[in-house]
C-alpha cells in the first residue's frame, strides 16, 4: 500500500525537476512526486507530495528528509493526512464557486452557509437567555396550536 508524505516548507522559487532531484537517490522506491504550484503564477507554493510504496519506506523517507535543509530552509516532511470525501468535495466546489465568483465583492462569508443561517454549536443546551423569553412565548403558540386531521 502506498503512503503520501507530506513536504513542506519548501522555497517558493524551487522549480519541479529541482523537488524531484532531492529524492532521487529514492527513485526506486517511490510512486510519484509532485510539487504543487500556484494555478496563476506557475511558481512553487511552498509544498509537495511524494508517495513511497510502503509504509516502512515512508518512515525511512521522513526520518531521513525531515529537517534536510535547501536553499535556506529547512524542509519539513510527514505522513500526509488522508483526505476525506467531504474535503474534496469541499475543494471541488470552491474551486468552482471561485471561478464563478471572481467578480463578488461581498467577500466569501455565504459560501459555506449559502442560507445565511446562524450556525449553533451542537453542545449548546439553554436557549440564549436574551431570548429565552420570547422562545417560551413561542413554544406556547405552537402548542396552542390545532393541525386540521
Amino acid at each position: 500500500m502506498s503512503v503520501r508524505l507530506y513536504c513542506g516548507n519548501l522555497p517558493r522559487d524551487l522549480e519541479r525537476e529541482a523537488f524531484e532531484a532531492i529524492f532521487e537517490e529514492d527513485i526506486d522506491n517511490l510512486v510519484s512526486v509532485k510539487l504543487i504550484a500556484d494555478r496563476k503564477t506557475g511558481k512553487c507554493r511552498g509544498f509537495g507530495f511524494v508517495t513511497a510504496k510502503t509504509d516502512e519506506i515512508a518512515d525511512t523517507l521522513v526520518e531521513k528528509y525531515n529537517g534536510f535543509a535547501l536553499q535556506d530552509a529547512t524542509l519539513k516532511v510527514e505522513k500526509a493526512m488522508p483526505r476525506t470525501e467531504k474535503e474534496d468535495n469541499q475543494e471541488a466546489s470552491a474551486s468552482s464557486s471561485n471561478s464563478r465568483r471572481s467578480g463578488n465583492k461581498k467577500g466569501n462569508s455565504r459560501r459555506n452557509n449559502p442560507a445565511g443561517v446562524a450556525e449553533v454549536e451542537s453542545t449548546t443546551t439553554a436557549p440564549d437567555p436574551r431570548w429565552a423569553q420570547d422562545l417560551a412565548k413561542l413554544k406556547e403558540m405552537l402548542a396552542a396550536q390545532t393541525t386540521p386531521s
